[in-house]
């Protein structure tokens, strides 16, 4: 039987599942992607408040630009993944962050979840009437070129990130047409 997959705004009914996530990213070593899951979470309330200020563009940082954090949910119970779609670009994202990132629960990978992740995404990114998305992922990374490819991304360039010693890849999806996955 098919899973039950929505994308919803973070909200405290799903904090366990949602901290299980964090959780494996971390016992797994591995970075933690999207950035917001490095958002402090012991006071859910203070760290749902935060998203909704990023939200509107309130009290971030110098260089960052308002964000909306989404939850990619399985069966109503299970936060799978987690998506931050942010609302414009700056120089510095049209060179390595662009409009989206995106990140899997280590034990959910495999199973399709980062191409229904980046489609409702996308779709989030039709509904603030934005043309086209720009993506980047590491070369190296091929599950994200994948998941990029599968929703309509278009190779446009790639670049040596100095201070990560990377080489980043920039894919354009466009907004105007339906999306390519499906299911």
């Amino acid at each position: 039987m098919e899973s039950d997959l929505r994308l919803e705004e973070p909200h405290s009914d799903l904090q366990d599942s949602y901290r299980s996530l964090v959780r494996e990213f971390v016992d797994g070593g591995e970075p933690l992607v999207p950035f917001p899951l490095a958002f402090p979470n012991d006071d859910f309330s203070a760290f749902l408040a935060r998203l909704a200020r990023c939200r509107r563009g309130e009290g971030i940082p110098t260089g960052f630009v308002p964000h909306s954090t989404y939850w990619l949910v399985r069966d109503g119970d299970e936060v799978v993944g987690v998506s931050n779609l942010r609302h414009r670009l700056t120089e510095a994202l049209r060179l390595e962050g662009g409009h989206v990132g995106y990140g899997i629960r280590p034990s959910a990978r495999r199973l399709g979840f980062a191409t229904k992740l980046l489609r409702h995404t996308l779709d989030r990114a039709r509904t603030m009437r934005l043309p086209e998305v720009l993506l980047t992922c590491s070369k190296s990374n091929e599950a994200s070129v994948r998941t990029i490819l599968r929703n309509g991304g278009v190779f446009i360039s790639e670049g040596l990130i100095p201070s990560r010693g990377d080489v980043i890849q920039r894919y354009r999806i466009s907004l105007e047409t339906e999306p390519l996955a499906r299911g």
